[in-house]
């Protein structure tokens, strides 16, 4: 297939687009590079430089026979200070990106959703069928665009899934994990253990859990790719799907600095500091309905597996 990858230069739409590749589709990497790195893109993909809510540059891309849509902002602390900037980039942009993909007849998108539409929860694991309530202007665009495509499949004009990530973490070597700014726990955590930050900043030490650190599902970069490409065949069989993307484990923060303590050798000086807004005491995905309809077994499951590799990605030796 043609397979239109929309934030292709990011630290998912890059592995993916590779998966694509070697699952021998077409592969056009659409990016604006606001965030993305020109670098990431796989070589064998033929890139364009532009937004995906440019309805012209999308419809001059020729048939699409998928689009696989990462673009967008991600930072939820930041959402809570700028909301107009998220509404618009991940909400004005995508409705035009999806009016441009019917016009030109694409018949399936898969959309990077996120687990910030549950907001907080009680119970864990988090199944699909849960009440949605984002605590973040990031999670409320997610929503909007899930809701969106919704409507969008039940009019028959586009067969949507929703793949809702919980944490994205590890890394391959040429497609190493680099926000700017970045955000994350883990690879803010190696930087600190490569000296390249002075401390780590750890958000809220009293929250309700084991340890009174934040609990997270983490989940391969890889593995979550593999959803990306499975979620495109199985549009064939299902005209909507959602479905959360996670190993079903959680991970508390302490937890994920000890295992980068032991994966790198090093010490890290942990600086405690106030909760931050919009962070659920806990957020661990049940991943049954992922593995009913799309197939999907999570290959790299192990949380000091998926430290070392965006250790050996980030910082190799």
């Amino acid at each position: 297939m043609r397979v239109l990858v929309t934030g292709a230069a990011g630290f998912i739409g890059s592995t993916t687009a590779e998966l694509l590749l070697d699952a021998g589709h077409d592969v056009i990497a659409l990016d604006d590079l606001s965030h993305g790195r020109r670098e990431n893109v796989p070589t064998r993909a033929t890139f364009v430089e532009g937004r995906c809510g440019d309805e012209s540059l999308v419809s001059d891309l020729g048939t699409i026979d998928a689009c696989v849509h990462f673009a967008g902002r991600i930072e939820p602390a930041l959402s809570m200070v700028e909301p107009e900037e998220f509404l618009v980039t991940n909400v004005g942009e995508t409705v035009s990106l999806l009016r441009a993909l019917v016009r030109a007849g694409c018949p399936k998108v898969v959309f990077s959703s996120s687990a910030a539409v549950y907001g907080a929860q009680d119970v864990m694991p988090i199944v699909e069928d849960r009440p949605t309530r984002p605590e973040s202007p990031y999670g409320q665009s997610k929503l909007i665009v899930e809701e969106c495509l919704h409507w969008l499949s039940v009019s028959g004009r586009l067969r949507a899934a929703s793949l809702r990530y919980f944490n994205a973490a590890g890394a391959t070597p040429a497609h190493p994990e680099r926000h700017d700014p970045e955000i994350h726990l883990i690879p803010l955590a190696l930087d600190a253990a490569a000296g390249l930050r002075p401390g780590l900043d750890l958000y809220g030490d009293d929250y309700p859990t084991r340890d009174g650190t934040c609990v997270r599902d983490y989940v391969h970069v890889v593995d979550l790719a593999a959803a990306h490409v499975l979620a495109i065949e199985a549009l064939d069989d299902d005209p909507e799907i959602v479905a959360n993307l996670g190993n079903g484990v959680g991970y508390s923060n302490l937890e994920v600095i000890d295992a980068v303590e032991r994966v790198t050798g090093r010490r890290l000086n942990v600086r405690h500091a106030p909760r931050r807004p919009g962070d659920p005491a806990s957020a661990v995905a049940s991943n049954a309905r992922a593995r009913e309809v799309l197939g999907w077994r999570p290959e790299h499951p192990s949380l000091e597996g998926i430290v070392e590799d965006a250790w050996r990605a980030r910082h190799p030796h």
